[in-house]
């Protein structure tokens, strides 16, 4: 596959559509998708009690240490850090635990970041990533955090707009039944942390009425002279971050996402979360570029501008996913299923875009 000469994944795209054999007037309409999915803005508020790990989350989701990418604080909500990476801004607030008067003041910041409206009147943030401490048993002012505090202000669509997420699961029984070498939590943990899992999910229900789906996950930590500890569930708790992300929104992840193999190796076995991401991020993406198009279009000249997005996002993830080439065939037949979806599956444009994914394969 040609190197990748661009500096980010919009830049692929663009490249593409310009290339495209297509009239002009079918170019300006894929180049009007294509800046309306350009101008989509992540915000991820991420919260949490003082030492639940939500730098290392952080470092380890996006491979950067915090003081390296842009940091402010909001004048009107003291204490909640906004990090912005060009598409995909984090907001990093305390949670609760810090005593009544801190406790008071966080929870009204919280509050007023949640209810915050963008310029098109919807809310600001698109999802609360709520972390516990997997080491403590005492979640009390966690569930005050998210009882009372997020979920009432969450609006309609409350169950998509929160995860919660359980941090330093190695430590969940004091670091026993951990099994190092392997970096993976053996039987009896597991156990455990399945059960911590579901008194998590079932106390938040009892309280609020709303259904979430807990995970768990190790970050990793680095002490300074030391060597990275390596995560375990972040690839899941990255595919749980970006199924909560609204569809139009989810493309915002792919130039950030930590390029270190190593922090996305070791998961847990119920699906192949690495792959899967992509099919998360793509699935929007083509019918996104394609919609309006007219059935009359030429798909020789349309596909290059479309399907040959999908390089542009393997090399985004590349280091992410198992295998890279593997990743593209079997997205064979979502961005068939795409592209045909819009172009009426005619036998004629069939043809012609299999004959271009042998190219392109």
């Amino acid at each position: 596959m040609e190197e990748n000469k661009f500096q980010n994944f919009f830049e692929v795209m663009q490249h593409d559509i310009m290339a495209a054999d297509i009239p002009e007037e079918e170019r300006q309409k894929l180049l009007s998708n294509y800046l309306m999915l350009k101008d989509k803005k992540v915000n991820l508020l991420i919260t949490g009690a003082t030492g639940c790990g939500k730098s290392s989350t952080i470092n380890a989701l996006f491979g950067c240490e915090k003081a390296t990418v842009g940091v402010g604080v909001e004048p009107q909500t003291m204490g909640i850090e906004k990090y912005e990476m060009e598409n995909l801004t984090l907001w990093d607030s305390p949670g609760l635990g810090d005593g009544k008067e801190k406790d008071t003041r966080h929870a009204k910041n919280i509050i007023a970041k949640l209810l915050e409206r963008d310029e098109d009147g919807n809310f600001l943030i698109d999802l609360v990533l709520v972390i516990l401490d997997g080491s403590s048993r005492d979640l009390g002012t966690s569930y005050e955090l998210i009882n009372q505090v997020i979920i009432p202000n969450l609006g309609d669509d409350k169950e998509n707009r929160i995860l919660v997420a359980i941090n330093q699961a190695d430590m969940a029984m004091k670091g026993r039944y951990w099994n190092a070498e392997e970096n993976r939590p053996e039987a009896p943990l597991v156990k455990f942390l399945d059960e911590k899992v579901e008194s998590v999910r079932s106390r938040i229900k009892e309280a609020t009425g709303v259904d979430v789906t807990p995970i768990y996950y190790c970050a990793g930590y680095k002490e300074e002279g030391m060597l990275q500890c390596k995560p375990y569930n972040l690839a899941k708790l990255l595919y749980f971050i970006v199924e909560h992300t609204p569809n139009e929104k989810r493309i915002a992840y792919i130039d950030h996402i930590n390029q270190d193999t190593e922090v996305w190796r070791d998961n847990d076995d119920v699906r192949n979360y690495r792959n899967d991401l992509l099919g998360s991020i793509f699935g929007f993406v083509g019918n996104s570029i394609l919609k309006k198009l007219p059935l009359t279009t030429p798909l020789a000249g349309v596909v290059p501008g479309v399907a040959g997005l999908l390089p542009g996002v393997v090399r985004g993830v590349s280091n992410f996913i198992d295998d890279p080439d593997s990743a593209m065939m079997d997205l064979d037949d979502l961005v068939y299923d795409s592209v045909m979806g819009v172009l009426d599956k005619a036998e004629d444009v069939m043809d012609k875009f299999v004959d271009f994914l042998d190219w392109l394969w």
